[in-house]
């Protein structure tokens, strides 16, 4: 895997509901599962090319808090965080000085404190909403808490939708809902959680993230973190198929974001193998491709220390 520069990519402007598209959609569950876990572990690298990537990895975290006594005190420090997330003296020798993540992301109460404590830096605040972890409130609160969080000043959104939807087939009734969720949305880019963990199979894992891109999704996302079974590599790559089918059908570059249980350097790497190789240089770059962690980026930092301890630099 090579270095790539990053460039700003298109928002998706979604289409109209295909649903002759979505019931074409179907995945031979053990065939993908097996494709899947055969990324886990599947590379050779230097200690300077693994250091490389896993900086890199740590310009893709969306480094998170969303726990019930989240406080202003705890986001500024996150956001320090964000800011910093390894020492001053490890980045430069790894040469990789300014180093920062890509967003910091919060329950709409810490916007502010968030704002405030990323002011100036250019990073954005991202804002999880519409009923966030189960979806099942009002259609009208949902939406209302979109455009609040937006109006606060989050430029990023993440999603959850109603489960119940996917899993009854409802596949028009979800288009609608996210419909209306992108233009609460505005200017704010659109990440929507798919829950996948609750979704009976693969085949209804890409058919969900179909109907969220013909949306207008501009990232599908695996999880909330609060699921019994959050990011796993066969959901990922049922995603990642429909991202690419998506893609050579209507042009539209669409994001993934798996979240939920990231927690090592090792298992990043594992994304990182199997969206390169699936996807291509174009998706390694934090436009397309996020990690939703809240330790993530420390274990990283531990596994980078000991790179430039045995000459990674």
């Amino acid at each position: 895997m090579a270095a790539h520069d990053t460039s700003r990519t298109p928002r998706n402007a979604g289409l109209d509901l295909d649903l002759a598209w979505v019931d074409r959609v179907q995945f031979d569950e053990a065939a993908l599962t097996r494709e899947a876990e055969a990324y886990a572990g599947r590379r050779e690298m230097t200690a300077g090319d693994e250091a490389a990537w896993l900086c890199r990895a740590i310009r893709w975290i969306d480094l998170t808090t969303l726990s019930g006594d989240d406080t202003a005190e705890r986001v500024t420090a996150l956001c320090a965080t964000a800011l910093a997330p390894a020492p001053a003296d490890l980045l430069s020798r790894l040469g990789q000085e300014g180093l920062s993540v890509a967003s910091v992301c919060v329950y709409h109460a810490m916007i502010g404190a968030a704002r405030t404590a990323l002011e100036g830096s250019g990073l954005p605040v991202a804002a999880v909403a519409a009923g966030f972890p189960a979806g099942l409130s009002s259609f009208r609160a949902r939406v209302a808490e979109i455009e609040d969080s937006v109006s606060a000043g989050a430029e990023e959104i993440d999603v959850v939708i109603a489960r119940h939807k996917a899993l009854e087939g409802d596949w028009t009734a979800l288009y609608d809902e996210i419909r209306a969720f992108r233009a609460a949305c505005g200017d704010a880019h659109l990440k929507v959680i798919l829950s996948t963990g609750e979704l009976r199979d693969l085949t209804t894992v890409g058919r969900t993230a179909l109907v969220a891109m013909m949306a207008g999704a501009d990232f599908v996302k695996t999880s909330t973190g609060k699921e019994k079974v959050n990011a796993t590599l066969p959901a990922g790559l049922a995603m990642l198929r429909m991202i690419r089918d998506y893609e050579a059908r209507t042009g539209w570059r669409v994001g993934l974001k798996p979240a939920g249980g990231i927690s090592t350097a090792e298992a990043a790497l594992d994304w990182i193998e199997m969206v390169g190789a699936e996807m291509g240089e174009a998706w390694l770059n934090p436009d397309l491709f996020r990690f939703g962690a809240s330790s993530l980026s420390g274990d990283i930092v531990e596994r980078l220390d000991n790179l430039a301890g045995n000459g990674a630099a």
